[in-house]
Parts: C-alpha cells; structure tokens; sequence
C-alpha cells in the first residue's frame, strides 16, 4: 500500500516529534502493509512553516536513517497546506510542492468549521495551472457535513478528496464516519490514506480501514483508492467517477 498524508517527519509539526518515534511509526505501516509513504508536514496553518527546501532534506535523512534500522518503508516529500490566498505565488517561488514532487496534485487542508470564500477561485486558479487541488480530509469539515453540494460541486469542477482511515473505521464519531461513507457512495472520495500523526492515538489504520471497504463495497472500490494512490507517485492521472450529490437524510438528528 501507499499512503499519501502522514506526518512522519520528525521534528517539524504536532507529529512524530524524533527519529525514535518515526521509525515506530514505520515499523507499524510495515506491518499494515504500507510500503511507501508521502511525508505531508503542516505547512502555513498558523502554527507550522515547512517550505519544500527544507522538507527535501529531511526527508533525505530520514530515508537514510530507516535504511540503518532496516525498515524497508521508502518515505517521499510533500506538504499538507492550509488553504491560503497567495498559496499559488508560494508555489511559483518554489516554497510548497506536489505530493511526491513529481505529481500535479497538492494535498490541501481547509479549516474544520468552514470553507472560506475564495476557495472556489483558488481551485480554478490552481487547475489553470496544470495543478489538481486534494482537499484533505473533508468528511470532518463542517460545513461540508451540513451543506454537502459545497463539496460536490468542488469536486464536479475538478478538486479531489482524500478521506482519512480513521473516519471511516469510526474513530472521529459516528456523525463523520457516516459522511466519510457517504463520500463513496457518491464518487466523491479519490483516496483513502492514514493522516497518521503517531504510533499510538492517531496511528495509521489502514487495514482496518480498508476492510471496512471490503465488506461495504467489494474489492473493486480498494483497488479503485489504491491504484490512484499509486497513480500520484508515479506522476500519473487518477482515476475518477462522476460525482453525485448527496441525498440528505435525517438519521438521529445528525443531518
């Protein structure tokens, strides 16, 4: 397997916070499974400041470091961005990158409560670019879970979506695991991936997560999140189904 959002880079945002801990953390995806991860450290959310220069050389030595603890995970760059507006300049002066620096997709985190304004614009901007936007983890945005058609039409006009392994095997709640499957059956996922931040609490769950596909949709709906996974390291397109909206329904006062 391959998982595009992890914060296994030591020392550089609210994941692993040393190389002890990093190599935990790949030692458990070796387990699931997971053989290539795209290290995605926070960058501008207000908090954390991680440009692509000094994300390549880390992920230099810790590459390196794996290799000296023979721990067979290969670890590739990339940037989880806060959504911001002069997110495309930064790219053009070579400060944010693609996931695995070879794509054309950039991972993209949006704020919990809300969708600001000018995201539509950006997205188009960012297209006109030759860039596809991912919107990182939408089924735990609530504006998103209120007013579903502002994700679908995102999507409909070219955005992708990454859902997290956590949300789907139940996690974050019920509330957004229900959304997360929502997202599937109405072809508005693109991947599935770990936004593992630790070994412990926030750990990768991809198997787990995985099953939950397997039973609900079959083994066709796993090679679907997989293969596009690959598609992004191999600088690829992914694959996409046309999007559909969601119908809201009113189960236990949740919608």
């Amino acid at each position: 397997m391959i998982d595009i959002h992890c914060h296994i880079l030591p020392g550089v945002d609210d994941g692993a916070p040393n190389y002890a801990n990093s190599l935990l953390m790949a030692k458990q995806a070796e387990a699931e499974g997971i053989h290539t991860i795209i290290a995605t450290p926070h960058h501008q959310n207000g908090t954390y400041f991680n440009e692509k220069i000094n994300i390549l050389s880390r992920i230099e030595e810790l590459n390196a470091y794996l290799k000296t603890e023979n721990c067979k995970v290969n670890i590739l760059p990339g940037q989880e961005i806060q959504i911001y507006g002069d997110l495309l300049r930064d790219y053009e002066d070579g400060k944010i990158m693609t996931l695995a620096d070879q794509s054309t997709y950039v991972l993209i985190e949006l704020p919990k409560s809300h969708v600001p304004g000018y995201t539509s614009q950006l997205f188009f901007d960012i297209q006109m670019r030759g860039l596809t936007p991912i919107i990182a983890n939408p089924e735990r945005n609530l504006e998103f879970i209120e007013q579903h058609d502002h994700l679908y039409s995102l999507v409909k006009n070219g955005a992708a979506t990454q859902i997290s392994s956590g949300s789907l095997t139940g996690h974050f709640g019920k509330k957004v695991q229900k959304f997360a499957l929502d997202l599937v059956d109405g072809n508005l996922a693109h991947f599935v991936a770990s936004n593992a931040h630790n070994a412990k609490k926030r750990s990768f769950r991809m198997e787990e997560a995985f099953d939950v596909i397997q039973k609900k949709y079959g083994s066709d709906h796993i090679s679907y999140f997989q293969n596009n996974a690959k598609a992004v390291v191999k600088g690829d397109h992914i694959y996409r189904d046309i999007p559909k909206r969601i119908k809201r329904r009113k189960i236990m006062g949740l919608f």
